[in-house]
């Protein structure tokens, strides 16, 4: 076995070992590497041919190697649970790669913990290609995110909602699996106390420039700030923004009922859970920040020992959300449409437009001729004659994001036996900037709505 795997190391299970759980994964009949990911395994130090053959990627660890399931708690659609946790997952421990950067390796689907909440512990195999497909556009679309290092299927089938469905095990990376929850549970059930001993290794891991608690909770929403307006810019929903999925690292996780937006509606929502749609595609900015004041609260004895000050500084931190956010988003804009310089009122009366007219977002960006794009031309030419593009806007918009009803056939064929449709929407995603002719499918936006499931 690589030196990368035999050597994982266990620094967040040593600094708060309140915060974890001792477990190990539950055996698997018949497990078998479906996906894995080479670029990712060769950036990390590891050889892919002995990651496939060691189990770990079900969660076979060498001697000395204690998983854990990571505790946390969490306000889900705004109301607080006390206790989450992992409760079909497992953080194997930290890979420390060639370049001296530390990664969580933690795995999905893999049994039943003492979090599991009535679940069974499982996964089944649509859902884990999903995060893992949903991780690799990400990445190349330069967006933080955790990434699939493999999928394996189990050799069992999951009972589900629609049926039996084949099971699967997805192992995935991360600067860390960190979330404002578990600074929520630590605060909760440890008090000061172990909110400061996991605010001392969150602070080294990921902020380390960070010149006390204060400066550390601001860095964390400017980094959150900027990973949202990455969402909005490429028309992602997350789908499930509870503070439990909500990262310290400022990176995406927890793929489940995520989908990318088709024709421009702020009011978009993808998941067959989300009702009253809370985490609509143009309410993420402002759950983020709610999510983040959540994390005030929990910081509030370590950021100053009178309660009233405390509360002054961190709502003055939080308010900070809004102004990096649109600095970002309006930065982000105005490369999208070949400006110099942002232009809010042009980027407010375009967004407008495109509602009202209902026009695909990605296609929008990308399109040779976007008047074509417009049922109202003269509405459209109205605005065009005020947008003086001067720079190449390409490198700025994809032209291939995960679509949806693509995305949906791939699974389905992937849960039938046929893997070459996935294999062949992740490659396209993979190079989202370039133009790869005989696939101009991929750049066609679905027809009516669209449901996601959570896929527990």
């Amino acid at each position: 076995m690589s030196t990368a795997v035999s050597q994982l190391e266990h620094t967040y299970a040593d600094a708060v070992p309140d915060l974890v759980l001792n477990w190990s994964a539950a055996p698997v009949r018949n497990p078998s590497a479906l996906v894995v990911n080479d670029e990712l395994a060769a950036e990390l130090g590891l050889d892919p041919r002995e990651l496939v053959g060691s189990g770990l990627l079900t969660g076979t660890v060498p001697e000395g190697v204690q998983p854990v399931a990571m505790a946390y708690s969490g306000h889900q659609f705004g109301m607080y649970q006390p206790r989450l946790g992992d409760g079909r997952a497992l953080l194997l421990g930290e890979i420390v790669d060639p370049q001296g950067h530390r990664h969580d390796l933690h795995l999905k689907g893999s049994g039943r913990t003492r979090f599991a909440r009535g679940g069974d512990g499982r996964a089944a195999l649509g859902p884990m290609l999903r995060e893992y497909l949903m991780g690799e556009a990400m990445h190349a679309l330069g967006i933080p995110t955790s990434r699939g290092l493999a999928v394996s299927t189990t050799g069992e089938d999951v009972p589900r909602d629609t049926g039996l469905l084949p099971g699967a095990v997805l192992a995935r990376v991360a600067s860390s699996h960190i979330r404002v929850g578990t600074f929520q549970y630590a605060a909760a059930t440890g008090g000061p106390d172990l909110v400061r001993a996991l605010t001392d290794h969150a602070i080294a891991r990921h902020h380390p420039e960070a010149t006390d608690v204060l400066d550390f909770y601001r860095r964390v929403v400017h980094a959150q700030a900027a990973l949202i307006a990455q969402w909005m810019l490429v028309g992602f929903v997350h789908g499930v923004m509870n503070t439990d999925n909500t990262t310290i690292s400022g990176e995406t996780i927890d793929y489940g009922p995520c989908a990318f937006m088709d024709r421009y509606d702020p009011q978009t929502v993808f998941s067959s859970i989300d009702h009253a749609g809370r985490y609509a595609y143009g309410n993420q900015p402002p759950i983020a920040r709610w999510n983040l004041a959540r994390l005030g609260e929990a910081l509030l004895p370590l950021i100053d020992e009178d309660s009233d000050t405390a509360i002054e500084k961190a709502t003055a931190v939080v308010q900070e959300f809004g102004e990096v956010y649109e600095r970002h988003f309006q930065a982000g804009m105005a490369a999208k449409l070949g400006l110099r310089e942002p232009d809010p009122d042009l980027v407010a009366d375009l967004l407008a437009l495109l509602h009202a007219q209902q026009v695909d977002w990605t296609g929008f960006f990308r399109a040779g001729t976007p008047r074509d794009l417009f049922l109202d031309r003269d509405a459209y030419d109205a605005w065009a004659a005020r947008w003086h593009p001067e720079l190449d806007r390409d490198h700025a918009n994809p032209l291939y994001v995960p679509r949806n009803h693509l995305v949906d056939e791939a699974l389905t064929a992937a849960e039938q036996g046929d893997l070459a449709p996935f294999l062949e929407i992740l490659e396209v995603v993979s190079a989202p900037y370039t133009e790869q002719p005989g696939r101009e499918r991929y750049t066609e936006p679905g027809s009516g709505p669209f449901v996601t499931y959570c896929g527990t």
